[in-house]
Order: structure tokens, then sequence, then C-alpha cells
């Protein structure tokens, strides 16, 4: 096989040893180590793709996007398939972390997605991919910290709009756009049936103004606490019941197939290592078919707006809801 003029051949030990070594030394976070590593693989064997395919990689991990845009295109411009090789994916989250969106637009098509709008010259080609129809997904943020997995609306094919309210401990807001990774740890099934994959986040790509609240809530039913939600969604923001949407995983489970919790009927999750019958962040369920009134809410909300917005829940039936402590937490 030729490439450029040259014959290919396999790569040296030096280069594999080179490389192996890198990889190990990426696992415990040595990234510097790791770099001259991997470059001195690239100066051993500069017309194999897997040497700029691993410094991109290694650029990914450190987020130096200039540096991973660079070895990424070298490395496709070695490539021997014609589409669908993971070199292009790197590109593109390369191309959209630096907002580069005529890469990011030709990445994602080289690497086989349909890209409304791809290869007309007109403005829209220079403006960010939209309407790829690419639906819902959920995202572990903090993948390396107090990981948590909420859903979203994928955007593209490396950025991911949060729907739900993440807890306060992930430093994230309902409403931000994330960056993530393209190869899904874990999978969460709904009870319609449909598998959604589960994505690591890799940085914060666009930040949300939007504070996050936490209340206790008095509900009486179920209806109550929807009453809340649909308040707030109707207003163009969020509430979330998270004493319901919360679940407790170790690390092992939450990166499985995992079924996704919809507030149904009471059943035994083997999965689920919270505490039932707490509500909150530490258990989201109880004994039977009971409900409890008392509920910790999360709200995403502008300031001036969440206090009118609780007040009017409760007009609504002050015989059946109450609120109390509110905070705004992140």
């Amino acid at each position: 096989m030729r490439i450029f003029g040259k014959v290919r051949h396999r790569p040296s030990a030096s280069w594999r040893q080179a490389t192996d070594r890198a990889f190990t030394l990426i696992g415990d976070g040595r990234y510097e180590d790791a770099g001259a590593l991997l470059t001195r693989a690239a100066d051993l064997e500069p017309w194999l793709s897997e040497s700029w395919f691993n410094l991109a990689l290694l650029h990914k991990f450190r987020h130096d996007w200039e540096q991973a845009r660079a070895a990424g295109l070298r490395a496709v411009a070695l490539l021997d398939k014609a589409s669908g090789a993971p070199d292009w994916w790197n590109v593109g989250i390369a191309a959209t972390a630096l907002q580069d969106w005529p890469l990011a637009r030709r990445a994602w098509q080289a690497y086989g997605l349909k890209v409304p709008g791809a290869g007309q010259y007109t403005s829209a080609a220079n403006s960010e991919p939209v309407g790829m129809e690419l639906g819902s997904a959920a995202v572990r943020l903090s993948p390396e910290g107090e990981a948590e997995v909420v859903w979203g609306r994928r955007l593209d094919p490396a950025r991911m709009e949060v729907l739900s309210i993440p807890l306060p401990s992930s430093g994230r807001r309902w409403g931000e756009v994330v960056l993530h990774d393209g190869v899904p740890h874990g999978e969460r099934v709904t009870a319609a049936g449909p598998a959604y994959p589960v994505f690591d986040e890799i940085e914060l790509w666009a930040p949300s103004p939007v504070p996050t609240w936490v209340v206790l809530l008095e509900a009486a039913t179920e209806a109550d606490r929807d009453a809340l939600e649909q308040l707030a969604s109707d207003a163009g923001f969020a509430a979330e019941d998270w004493s319901s949407s919360v679940r407790l995983l170790c690390r092992a489970c939450s990166e499985s197939r995992m079924e996704s919790y919809e507030g149904g009927d009471e059943h035994l999750d083997p999965h689920d290592h919270s505490e039932p019958g707490h509500p909150g962040p530490l258990g989201h369920r109880t004994a039977g078919d009971l409900w409890v009134p008392e509920r910790e809410c999360g709200i995403a909300a502008p300031a001036g707006l969440v206090r009118g917005l609780l007040d009017g829940w409760v007009a609504d039936s002050p015989d059946s809801r109450e609120w109390r402590d509110l905070e705004e937490v992140c």
C-alpha cells in the first residue's frame, strides 16, 4: 500500500513500545510524559495516521484544542478509508471546541453524518451546524469527580444542552451546553423501549445565566408536584422533583445499560444504592405506593421570578401546597 508515494510498513517495535508506554502514563494522568513519548512515536513513524491520532487524543484529554485540531488534521490526511474513521470525530470535537464551524461541518460529513447545509457556499456554512436532529441523550457531568448523569438535547455530535436540573455538586446548571466525548459509556432505557446513550462531558462549552435553587415542598399529591413543574416550564424555565428523579449509583452501574426511573410503580432496583424512604438526592423511592408529601425540588429560574413562581403555585391550591427553605445552590 502506498501513501504519498511511499510504501507503508508495519510500525517499528520502538514505535509500539513508546505508544504503549504513553497510554499507560495517560491512564496515570501523566500527560506531559505521555506527550513526549507520543511525539517521539510520531517522529519515528510520521507517515502513520495512528501516530497523529494518538497525539490528537492526548491533546483532547488535555483540552489543548489548537494542538488537537492540528494533530487531527494530520491524522485524517493519512487515512486509508473514505469515511467513518474516529479520526474525523476527534477533529469534529476539536473544531467544535474552537468554534471552527467550517471544519466541524467537514468533519461530521467526512465521518458519514448528514449535515444540513454542508457543501453550500453561503454564510450558513460558517455558522454552527443546526438541524442535525440527533434527538435526546444523557451526559455524565464531571465524569472524573462526583459524576452525575442528566438528560439533554443533542445540538450536534459533540454538544448537548442540559435539560435536567443538575445537583449543585456538579457545578452545572440547567440550560448549559457541554462539550462531550464521542464514545458512550452506558445507556439509559425508558419504559417506552428506546435506549439512549450516555456520553461523558469534556468541558463546559456555554454557561447558563439561570441559577439553581433548592426548595422543600409540601405537595399533597403527585398532581400538585406536577403542577409546579408545568408552571415552571410554561414560564420558560424548569422545576424537578429531586426526591423522585435522583438515584445514587456506583460507577459500574452508571456506565452500564440501566433502566431510567420515571416515577412508576415501586420495584426493588438492585442497582439503586440510595436509601429508600428519604426525600432528596439520597433516596427516590418509598415502600409500596405511598406518596410522601415532603419533596426536595430543584428549580432553575431567575432570582426575580422564583418566589413568585412558588407563591403562584401555592395560590392555585393553598390547601394542598406549601413551600419553605428556598436556597440558591448553584
